[in-house]
């Protein structure tokens, strides 16, 4: 059996094994080391020793907690209701209302959190209840939060960014950087969405008017997360620290704003330690799976034959792009965005790399993918997510109708990506040390 149709045989048991619900991790690990020993006996697992040492070495990784552990902060504090206050305050207003508010503040809060899933349950718990109370169509408010939600792994920081920086060996400052305009001009065509489907539709939900001295002094709320995103970003951009090191500016600054609000105490510090020890660990059994998986890939060939199969068929490189959209929005309906990313990563770099396509914006662009698997059912994690929050008994149905319209405009996102590379590029180019 040639090494192009082994390796396309382990992906679909892979697959296959992930559907039926084993852990992702797991099934990662079993296939690597199996591959593996077949090929090389127990010299692999010496091999595999020495990569898993230098894995759970890689300063990249060890931003990830840092990260986790920001957002819990940023999470319990209460600055997502001042935000949310802040957002209600200025764009109330526009048609479509509150819907914008959602947009808005889950693009914030996901500039200082790094993960979409808690940036749709936080902004969901905040906005749901009052937009019920006020009688928003729920398939639209669910829609809007579930696909705000998803920009918390786009703008930075990243937890997916980071470990596809570490997988790919490539700079996680940069991919941060580059996630920032696409993340940003995503979060507009949302409200776009929302302004012109709200004056079709007539829909202009009762807005309280609120004087422009009350407006002007609710902004104060947003200077603490402006400011960490500030801090963060702006190490990075200058090349003063690394992600890791910018992480801990970051965790160190936002403990100043707790403190300073008096909300500093034993409880709070205990609950998000536990919960970013959990996520982090999570995270990282997957990422180490997924480098042993990799590290067998390398060893046997397949990697480079399944590279120079692909290549073979003489696909341009947008021809090939629009394979891989269709490629993981497939994937996305049955598989978690992390499992996702980490399995087809090791497959398509090689290919992606010998295509001359480059590497920084591909991670922007493997993040857009990641980012529809979020709200792609039946397995879309911020669908669950929303739905578990809402206030009312209804059905999923509803948040499926709400979010369809967000995903049509993340497939032509892709698009407009593929056709304006410097979307995502621009910004990286200029960072100092680049």
């Amino acid at each position: 059996m040639s090494a192009v149709a082994v390796g396309t045989l382990s992906f679909v048991v892979m697959v296959g094994l992930m559907l039926i619900g084993l852990p992702i991790a797991a099934v990662m690990l079993l296939l690597g080391l199996i591959g593996g020993m077949i090929a090389f006996s127990d010299a692999f697992l010496n091999t595999a020793a020495s990569v898993l040492w230098g894995t759970m070495s890689d300063n990249n990784l060890t931003a990830i907690p840092l990260f986790v552990l920001l957002g819990e902060f940023l999470l319990r504090s209460g600055m997502a209701d001042r935000m949310y206050l802040v957002f209600a305050v200025w764009l109330g207003r526009l048609p479509g209302g509150l819907l914008h508010t959602n947009i808005g503040c889950c693009a914030l809060f996901a500039a200082t959190s790094g993960s979409s899933v808690a940036t749709a349950a936080t902004i969901g718990t905040v906005a749901l209840p009052s937009q019920h109370r006020q009688g928003y169509s729920m398939p639209a408010a669910l829609g809007s939060i579930a696909a705000g939600g998803t920009l918390g792994i786009m703008i930075p920081p990243s937890v997916n960014m980071i470990i596809y920086g570490s997988m790919t060996n490539q700079s996680v400052g940069k991919l941060f950087i580059a996630g920032i305009i696409p993340g940003l001009t995503l979060a507009g065509l949302f409200m776009v969405w929302i302004y012109v489907s709200s004056r079709m539709s007539g829909m202009q939900p009762p807005h309280v008017e609120v004087p422009w001295r009350e407006r002007l002094r609710v902004l104060r709320y947003l200077v603490e997360p402006l400011a960490i995103f500030g801090i963060v970003m702006g190490t990075l951009y200058l090349g003063l620290a690394t992600a890791t090191e910018s992480a801990a500016i970051g965790l160190v600054a936002a403990l100043a704003f707790i403190l300073f609000h008096g909300k500093l105490s034993r409880s709070l510090l205990q609950s998000c330690f536990l919960s970013s020890a959990k996520t982090t660990g999570m995270i990282l059994l997957i990422v180490t799976a997924a480098f042993i998986l990799n590290l067998a890939l390398s060893l046997t060939g397949i990697g480079e034959a399944l590279t120079k199969f692909v290549t073979g068929f003489g696909l341009s490189r947008i021809a090939l792009l629009l394979v891989l959209i269709v490629f993981y929005l497939l994937l996305g309906m049955f598989m978690d965005t992390l499992s996702m990313m980490v399995a087809t990563i090791p497959l398509v770099y090689p290919v992606i790399v010998a295509t001359g396509i480059d590497p920084i914006w591909f991670g922007v662009f493997v993040v857009l993918m990641c980012e529809l698997g979020l709200i792609t059912p039946p397995v879309g994690m911020n669908l669950f997510v929303v739905q578990g929050i809402r206030p009312d008994k209804g059905g999923i149905d509803d948040v499926i109708r709400g979010i369809l319209p967000y995903a049509v405009i993340m497939i032509v996102f892709a698009l407009i990506l593929i056709a304006v590379p410097s979307l995502a590029t621009w910004l990286p180019e200029l960072m100092r040390g680049s």
